[in-house]
């Protein structure tokens, strides 16, 4: 039977949120979560690439030829992933700085090549827009909420405003690379714990 369209918009932000459930995007979720600022710029970026990027590839869908998919999809993926770019050169300069490389590197996103190749070709329009935004969002809300749990403990801040004040001693640790990875373990053990209850 097939979804309906809520339904395919609510898959990706539980059944198939995409670090937590397909442990899909990991390289940005770990290395540009070191404060929610960052976690939010990148998954706002990845949401308009994905539903861009998704609508294209179904409007195009009966146009491409199977053998130069890919290709095709990595094209039109890092079209928009250029104008991301420029529009964050020209409007927030100082976030596209923090996330650097990790801007371009969207095009390679597994979790956006997947969706071009698992869902859009095969779908579509309609249901491939709300199927990559509803995967986007769910990336956007992995990415802050790793971030919010990474700067809180690391850097006692959230969006750079004191939480816990001047005595407070930052775990350190949670901000640096290791931190990341036990911090995603945690969260995807507590996600599998809520989700077999």
């Amino acid at each position: 039977m097939a979804k309906t369209i809520t339904q395919e918009f609510v898959k990706g932000l539980w059944d198939e949120i995409p670090p937590f459930r397909l442990v899909l995007g990991l390289c940005p979720t770990l290395a540009v979560t070191k404060s929610v600022e960052n976690g939010l710029g990148m998954g706002v970026a990845v949401v308009f690439v994905l539903v861009c990027s998704n609508m294209l590839v179904s409007l195009l869908r009966n146009i491409i030829p199977s053998k130069v998919r890919i290709a095709c999809f990595i094209i039109i993926i890092a079209t928009f992933v250029i104008v991301v770019e420029l529009v964050m050169q020209a409007y927030a300069y100082p976030l596209f700085l923090t996330l650097g490389i990790f801007i371009p590197l969207i095009v390679v996103n597994c979790i956006v090549l997947g969706r071009a190749e698992a869902f859009a070709y095969k779908n579509g329009v309609v249901r491939s827009i709300v199927d990559g935004f509803g995967m986007g969002i769910g990336f956007t809300i992995s990415l802050t909420a790793l971030g919010a749990v990474r700067e809180v403990f690391g850097s006692g801040t959230f969006f750079g405003i004191s939480v816990f004040g001047p005595s407070f001693q930052p775990f350190t640790f949670m901000i640096e690379a290791p931190g990341a990875f036990v911090c995603l373990g945690l969260m995807l053990c507590m996600m599998n714990l809520a989700g077999n209850k």
